[in-house]
């Protein structure tokens, strides 16, 4: 895989940008997670979830959309109106109303009633001759007919009722126009929608609608800035006490020289490959291990006792300069046991990949300067393993590694078969990310 030509065709972006990119994304996460907790999201969140319900939805569309004359109370006061003002309930009212019928209608009830039908009484009293009329006007004859009329009673049933204090309320209510604009429900829709052109409201959904996996999905577990060596200790990290760490092979040039060979200093780790005799413990394949005198030295450092971690992010900002090997990986610190090289540098061409006996997988990376950081990254899941340089997969391959916690290896060797010299691993951060999921 060219990385050359990745970066030429824009597929790749350049470390620097990437690492603006993994600046930015960290800020918005650290943002993200900050409103997450805010109080004005869980308001949001609660309104959002009644502003989705059926419920409200319902009431929403009944305050809006009802037409007061739909109503209960509105067909009621239509009705009320419409008996109220027929001409006959008119003439009803008129009469009931008026002084000289009422006192006809006491007049009806007396024994003096009787002298009406006689037309020498009446031509006694103009009392007489004035009630005499009105029992014989339409006017009475109206009257007696609304008196006992079902519209009468319905009229009066309604008028009692709409009289009382609820329903007044209640048409008052549905007779305002503005009724949606006066509800509780209104008042909480303003607030979402508030709520909802805040800065910080809208910056949380687009992050999500961006769909940043690993800012949901992944948290910060190690971070080593290489400011000094407290992560780092010399040696393989044997998981067994009992073995000799720290040892070199027969068959490499440098013998490591227990930490002497690291430095931490301007912001990142070197490991230094020396021209320098020395005389050490190594293993033979032949003899096991042996007293060996090598010409050069170097180191190998690990992070047991500072991070172990099954599955989740990988992630190191590496280069080398000179001569040698370098390797810079995943290791549960036990001899033949599969290892992930996030980094490693041949002697000539860079690869990634899984070290795993017969099954290891591992891909050339052409088109690469040793002297350029590169941020190398792996995401190892239940599943698969799948390394990055920068923000570009290189590799994706089924997950072989141990059910086991692993730990960051930093080496520089020199197998003999190569001409010896010296040279650099240059480590500049390394970071760990813990699984949510997990």
């Amino acid at each position: 895989m060219n990385l050359f030509t990745a970066r030429l065709t824009g597929k790749m972006l350049s470390t620097e940008q990437f690492e603006n990119e993994i600046r930015d994304m960290q800020e918005r996460v650290k943002r993200w997670r900050a409103i997450e907790k805010s109080p004005e999201l869980a308001e949001y969140m609660a309104l959002k979830k009644v502003m989705e319900s059926s419920d409200f939805q319902n009431r929403r569309a009944e305050l809006k959309n009802t037409k007061y004359r739909d109503t209960e109370e509105g067909k009621k006061m239509t009705l009320l109106g419409k008996l109220s003002s027929s001409l006959r309930m008119k003439g009803y009212k008129a009469a009931v109303e008026n002084p000289t019928f009422q006192a006809f209608l006491q007049f009806r009830e007396s024994e003096e009633f009787q002298k009406l039908g006689s037309f020498k009484e009446r031509l006694k009293s103009a009392e007489l001759r004035m009630f005499n009329m009105i029992y014989h006007s339409a006017f009475y004859k109206n009257y007696l007919k609304v008196l006992n009329s079902d519209e009468l009673q319905q009229m009066q049933e309604l008028e009692k009722e709409t009289s009382t204090e609820d329903f007044q309320k209640r048409n008052a209510f549905w007779a305002d126009e503005k009724r949606w604009e006066h509800s509780t429900d209104y008042q909480r829709e303003l607030r979402f929608e508030e709520l909802g052109k805040m800065d910080d409201i809208k910056f949380y959904f687009a992050q999500r609608k961006e769909k940043i996996d690993w800012a949901e999905l992944f948290r910060p577990a190690f971070d080593d800035d290489m400011s000094s060596s407290k992560n780092w200790k010399p040696g393989f990290g044997y998981a067994n006490p009992a073995m000799k760490d720290g040892h070199s092979r027969t068959n490499e040039w440098q013998a490591y020289n227990d930490g002497k060979n690291t430095f931490f200093a301007e912001g990142r780790m070197d490991i230094e490959t020396h021209e320098e005799s020395k005389k050490a413990l190594a293993w033979d394949d032949k003899k096991g291990f042996v007293e060996h005198v090598f010409p050069y030295t170097s180191d190998v450092m690990n992070t047991r006792e500072a991070f172990m971690q099954e599955e989740g992010m990988f992630m190191a900002k590496v280069r080398c300069q000179g001569t040698g090997h370098n390797f810079f990986g995943l290791s549960t610190g036990e001899p033949g046991k599969p290892m992930a090289a996030l980094y490693f540098y041949d002697g000539d061409i860079h690869h990634v990949g899984l070290i795993d006996g017969k099954n290891t997988r591992m891909v050339p990376l052409t088109g690469m300067l040793r002297s350029m950081y590169y941020v190398y990254t792996l995401r190892w899941t239940k599943k698969e393993l799948i390394w990055f340089v920068n923000d570009m997969e290189v590799l994706r391959v089924p997950n072989t590694l141990p059910h086991e916690k692993m730990f960051y290896l930093a080496q520089s060797f020199q197998p003999v078969t190569e001409k010896g010299g010296e040279g650099k691993l240059k480590v500049q951060w390394a970071r760990v990310y813990r699984s949510v999921e997990n």
